[in-house]
């Protein structure tokens, strides 16, 4: 089983699909800071504020009335571990702009990302604007389990065989999701406040800050 791990490894290097300094896994390890908060449809919301022209705030069932598209990414961890071609369903920000929810005021320029237990995971807006940013709801064709986020996640991930330089480390999303902030000037997030790097490029390794 190593033997062919290593197989596979090799292949995705050859692809150009495995960063510098990653090692496939098959599994999907659990890693947060803090406990895994409780959810209660009935006060939950999701809101957007800061640089945007109007502020939004939804409900559970609001939200879950926004149309979803399926992905495919290839996720890396800072941790070191890679995972690819995992299946994600979600709400991307295009369906926020398209049915004119969300509107960015044009000195929008990053967007944190804030999540439960006051975390925070900061991204320059074209990142967010792009299809390698996803509002997840579900992973496998299944709503998102308590550890990975549950209700909603924001999440980051590579696109299979399109190597870009805005591919950053999975922690750029947060888990827990409960809103977005457009911003003029950027602002860290909780892992860069501790010591992580603010851009964590995948293929600059750019781990620590």
């Amino acid at each position: 089983m190593l033997a062919n791990r290593r197989e596979i490894e090799e292949k995705l290097r050859r692809e150009g699909r495995m960063p510098p300094g990653q090692v496939l896994t098959e599994k999907f390890p659990v890693l947060h800071y803090g406990p895994i908060p409780a959810f209660d449809e009935s006060h939950w919301d999701f809101k957007v504020w800061g640089a945007v022209e109007k502020p939004l705030k939804l409900t559970w069932y609001e939200f879950n009335q926004l149309p979803k598209v399926k992905r495919q990414y290839d996720l890396h961890c800072v941790t070191r571990w890679s995972k690819f071609d995992t299946e994600w369903e979600g709400v991307a920000i295009q369906a926020l702009l398209e049915a004119g929810l969300v509107k960015p005021k044009p000195e929008a320029k990053y967007v944190i990302q804030r999540a439960e237990y006051e975390f925070s995971a900061n991204l320059p807006l074209d990142i967010v604007l792009s299809d390698r940013f996803l509002l997840a709801t579900h992973y496998l064709g299944q709503p998102l389990t308590p550890e990975h986020g549950f209700p909603l996640r924001g999440l980051v991930g590579a696109i299979p065989g399109k190597v870009s330089d805005q591919d950053v480390y999975l922690w750029k999303g947060a888990k827990w999701l409960r809103g977005l902030e457009f911003l003029t000037e950027d602002q860290k997030g909780f892992w860069e406040l501790a010591g992580y790097h603010n851009e964590g490029k995948v293929w600059k390794e750019q781990r620590i800050g």
